[in-house]
């Protein structure tokens, strides 16, 4: 299948369930706590896509300017946010991904947004546009398991978060999950910094363009991989993208540092995930 045909499928992004009836009930409330749906919003891709999505419409003028979950919620309405929420939760039932364990895609993703906002902070760069890079970067994964079966038989030779997946899959089509998941940050209209950083993430420095942020999302989508696959030391120097990290000033002990908080820590009660 082609980028173009495949990107021609409606593509609906899966939700947490806890975390939307979590907000829900927080919106519900005669004065919900900001803070609270900033942070229950940002741990899942699908409701910060929904949200950015929103606040980056032409209705707002701010086409491609909105690059975090915070600045969307300083723009949209309370209301509009429950109703972007409400339909998540509708179509969550009816939302499956082949192949592919959703409570482990979701830390993964949470992981390596955390892991980029921090190391942007370090060769200061837009941190919350990092953040929202590493929230999303592996969305194209789920997009292309929902329209390709042959991506699912991909799992055989890699499986959805191994580190080898970008370059089996683009050996076999041609293109890989971060390019997928660049094109929907397109048709999504979302902020072009963003867009380029996750379609040069494969090869942030091996093109004539350059966008230090997708070296950074190279690098926090290399430890969350690490972090996910629990690679020893060694394993973890052999793998190291060093010649990415060294363009950017960092190292594999600064990147290491960077290992991202236990949400579940930050939240009372159960772990959202």
């Amino acid at each position: 299948m082609q980028l173009a045909t495949l990107l021609s499928n409606h593509f609906v992004m899966p939700s947490m369930p806890r975390v939307m009836a979590l907000l829900l009930l927080e919106l519900d409330k005669p004065d919900p706590n900001l803070r609270r749906i900033d942070q229950l919003l940002s741990v899942d891709p699908g409701l910060a896509v929904r949200v950015l999505q929103a606040a980056n419409t032409g209705y707002f003028k701010l086409t491609g300017q909105v690059h975090s979950v915070t600045e969307a919620l300083a723009i949209l309405r309370m209301a509009q946010v429950r109703s972007l929420v409400a339909s998540s939760v509708s179509q969550a039932s009816v939302t499956a991904v082949p192949g592919m364990p959703m409570p482990q895609f979701w830390r993964y993703s949470l992981d390596a947004a955390r892991v980029a906002r921090s190391l942007a902070g370090l060769v200061r760069l837009n941190q919350q546009a990092a953040f929202t890079c590493g929230l999303i970067h592996a969305v194209g994964e789920l997009a292309m398991r929902m329209a390709m079966t042959q991506a699912v038989t991909l799992d055989a030779d890699a499986e959805p978060l191994d580190m080898r997946r970008e370059r089996v899959e683009r050996k076999v089509f041609g293109f890989s999950y971060t390019e997928v998941s660049a094109w929907l940050a397109r048709q999504w209209q979302l902020p072009q910094v963003i867009s380029n950083a996750l379609e040069l993430a494969h090869a942030p420095f091996d093109n004539e363009a350059y966008e230090p942020l997708a070296g950074v999302l190279h690098l926090a989508a290399w430890r969350a991989r690490a972090r996910h696959a629990r690679l020893p030391q060694n394993a973890m120097t052999v793998t190291f993208p060093s010649l990415v990290a060294e363009v950017l000033g960092l190292d594999i002990d600064m990147v290491l540092q960077q290992d991202p908080i236990d949400w579940g820590a930050q939240m009372p009660g159960r772990p959202l995930i």
